[in-house]
C-alpha cells in the first residue's frame, strides 16, 4: 500500500487553508486506487492497494468484494480527515465485464464472479444457437465471444446454472455503478459500461440487444442515465456529490476527447491495454472480431474503436515464469535499465521469426512459447518479453487504425 500528500496553501496567518476537492477510486483488477484532486486538477493526495483474490464456490478465483468494500469505505473516511481538504465530491471508474448482484433489501445475493472463469462450451452453444449465431450476433453487439468477459452472458449462466441465486437477483449492478451505490444507496446504469463488450447493446439500433428482454434479464438492469448523472448523498454526515461511476477505459479517453479535436488513438495501459480510435467509423469485420477488436461506448453515446490485450496481465505471468527459471525475485525487472544493444541483438537473431502469433492474442503474446534455456540470463528474458509485447501491441493498434492518425497517447 503506498499514499501521499501535498500540502502548501494557507490562509494569511499561517493557517492552512480548506480546499474544495473531488475523491476519484480507480478500482482495477490488479490495484485499487483512490486521487483527491483539487479544482485545478492538481492530485493532493492518493493512495493505493492489491487485494487478495479469494475463491468462489467452483474454486475459481473472484475478486474479494468484501475487502473492496471495505477499503472504500475506510479510505473514504481517511480523506475526510485530511487536513486542508473537503471533500465535495466523488466518483468512481473501475474494470469492465464486472457485475454485483444485489437483492430485494441491497444486499449481496452472489459472488462478484471473475470475467476470466471458464463458461461452459454447451451454454455457449445454446445461447448463439437461439440469438443468430456467433458471428451475427457478435456483429451486432459489437461484443467478441468471450464468454464471462461479455457480462451479459454472466446473467445468462446465473439464470441458467444458479437459478436459486438468480432468483434472489433484484438488481445487477456493473461494479463502477455498484461503487457509487455504497454512497448514494441509488441505482443505475450507465451507458460506458453496458456498452464494453457486455453482448448487451445493439449498436446498429441503439439500444438493448432483444434476447435481454426475453431472457427476463432488462428487468434486472437498473435505468439508464448519461454518464454525467450525480447524486445527492450524505456520507459520515456531511453532503457529498456522487457520480454514477464510468467504465474504466471509457473514463480514461474523457479528457482526451474534451481537449483534441485532431484525430488520435490512445492506449490506456493496465491489466488490459486498450486501443482506443474514436475516429474510426468504420463497421466491424469478422476477422477484426475474432482479433479481439470491438467497440465502446464513450461517455457521450457515439461509438469507439477498439482493440484489448491481457498485457499487464501477460507481462505479470512471464515475469513470475523468469523469475522462477532464473532462481531470481519477482520485483527483478524494476532495476533493470533499457539495453538497446540486448534488442538489437535479439531482433538480429531467428528467434523473432520462431513464434507463432496466431490464435488468441489477447491472452498471450510470444514470450509464453519462448524457451527460457535459450536466453542467456534474466535481463535477456525480461528485453525478450517487452519485444515480444510490443510486437503484439503494434499488431493490436493496427486493428484500429483505417487511415493514418497523427497522434498516439499512452496513459495508464
Amino acid at each position: 500500500m503506498a499514499d501521499s500528500i501535498s500540502t502548501g496553501n494557507f490562509l494569511p496567518g499561517g493557517k492552512p487553508a480548506v480546499l474544495p476537492a473531488i475523491a476519484v477510486f480507480d478500482i482495477g483488477k490488479t490495484n485499487k486506487k483512490v486521487f483527491v484532486f483539487d479544482e485545478k486538477y492538481n492530485i493532493r493526495y492518493e493512495k493505493s492497494v492489491r487485494i487478495d483474490e479469494i475463491e468462489d464456490e467452483d474454486g475459481d478465483a473472484c475478486e474479494d468484494l468484501a475487502a473492496l468494500i471495505s477499503w472504500v469505505k475506510e479510505t473514504y473516511k481517511e480523506l475526510t480527515r485530511l487536513q486542508g481538504l473537503h471533500i465535495r465530491a466523488v466518483n468512481f471508474s473501475a474494470y469492465g465485464a464486472s457485475f454485483v448482484h444485489l437483492g430485494q433489501s441491497g444486499n449481496v445475493v452472489a459472488p462478484l464472479y471473475n470475467y476470466l472463469k471458464p463458461f461452459p462450451a454447451a451454454l455457449k452453444q445454446d445461447f448463439y444457437a437461439r440469438y443468430g449465431g456467433e458471428e451475427s450476433f457478435s456483429l451486432v453487439t459489437a461484443s467478441p465471444v468471450l464468454g464471462h468477459l461479455n457480462s451479459g452472458l454472466q446473467l445468462y449462466w446465473l439464470k441458467n446454472k444458479r437459478p436459486d441465486a438468480f432468483s434472489r437477483v433484484s438488481c445487477s449492478l456493473h461494479l463502477p455503478q455498484y461503487l457509487s451505490y455504497l454512497f448514494s444507496g441509488k441505482v443505475f446504469s450507465d451507458i460506458t459500461s453496458v456498452g464494453c463488450h457486455t453482448a448487451l447493446w445493439n449498436f446498429a439500433e441503439n439500444h438493448y440487444h432483444p434476447w435481454i428482454y426475453e431472457e427476463g434479464i432488462a428487468d434486472r438492469l437498473a435505468p439508464l442515465s448519461p454518464a454525467g448523472e450525480t447524486v445527492n448523498a450524505t456520507v459520515e454526515g456531511q453532503p457529498l456529490l456522487c457520480g454514477i461511476g464510468l467504465h474504466d477505459s471509457s473514463a480514461a479517453i474523457i479528457p482526451y476527447l474534451a481537449s483534441f479535436s485532431t484525430p488520435f488513438i490512445l492506449l490506456s495501459s493496465g491489466t488490459w491495454c486498450i486501443s482506443l480510435n474514436p475516429f474510426n467509423h468504420q463497421p466491424l469485420t469478422l476477422r477484426e472480431l475474432e482479433a479481439d477488436c470491438l467497440c465502446y461506448l464513450a461517455y457521450d453515446g457515439n461509438p469507439v474503436r477498439a482493440s484489448r490485450l491481457f498485457a499487464g496481465y501477460e507481462h505479470e505471468q512471464q515475469v513470475r515464469r523468469i523469475a522462477s527459471h532464473f532462481g531470481i525475485e519477482e520485483g527483478f525487472y524494476r532495476d533493470i535499465p533499457f539495453h538497446p544493444q540486448v534488442i538489437r541483438k535479439l531482433k538480429n537473431t531467428d528467434t523473432e521469426q520462431a513464434v507463432d502469433f496466431s490464435g488468441d492474442q489477447m491472452r498471450q503474446s510470444g514470450f509464453a512459447q519462448r524457451d527460457l534455456p535459450a536466453l542467456a540470463d534474466a535481463v535477456t528474458a525480461y528485453h525478450r518479453l517487452v519485444l515480444d509485447l510490443v510486437n503484439q501491441q503494434v499488431r493490436a493498434l493496427g486493428l484500429v487504425i483505417s487511415k493514418p492518425v497523427p497522434n498516439l497517447y499512452v496513459d495508464g
